[in-house]
């Protein structure tokens, strides 16, 4: 079960590598906006995406223009937002990405795409980068799926922002 796992999830981060690119390539650009500029990066992870939060504050190579989100008014027009959640239609992450939406702020979102629903984060993010977890990676032995990686795909996403965003800043120097 491990070898299969292991080859799903390899799988999965090439299929990320090589129908993301674009977006992550534009996501990259757009934090790296206020990097460059006067403004900070606010992450918020949702749910298990915490993980990714953690990662960009507090993980060996933060960077120190990451601040985990507070509170809408904290931020302002030279700052960006990186909203990172489970399923595209994750009712919390779409209220804030409603009001990013309202006040302007531009914002990256990472999540599963789940295009059959409403009020999707697909719809109001800037750039929008799918995890492409939907559902886990194996059969079970009850005919559902098993082992739902959505915080690795969502940590190998921010990980290729993070390195992307370090490119332009070496650029810029």
């Amino acid at each position: 079960m491990l070898k299969m796992f292991t080859t799903q999830l390899n799988g999965l981060f090439q299929r990320i590598a090589d129908k993301e690119a674009e977006q992550m390539e534009d996501g990259a650009r757009l934090l790296a906006q206020a990097v460059i500029g006067e403004g900070r990066v606010y992450i918020k992870g949702f749910e298990e995406m915490k993980a990714v939060e953690a990662e960009a504050t507090a993980g060996a190579e933060a960077l120190s223009c990451f601040q985990s989100f507070e509170a809408a008014d904290n931020i302002t027009e030279s700052d960006r937002v990186l909203l990172v959640s489970r399923f595209s239609h994750d009712s919390e992450a779409v209220a804030l990405a409603a009001a990013l939406e309202e006040r302007g702020i531009p914002f990256v979102a990472i999540a599963g795409l789940v295009p059959e629903k409403e009020h999707s984060l697909h719809e109001k993010a800037d750039v929008f980068i799918n995890t492409k977890v939907t559902k886990g990676l194996l059969p079970d032995e009850n005919g559902g799926r098993t082992g739902f990686p959505s915080s690795l795909a969502a940590l190998y996403i921010y990980f290729s922002l993070k390195l992307t965003i370090d490119e332009i800043l070496q650029e810029q120097n």
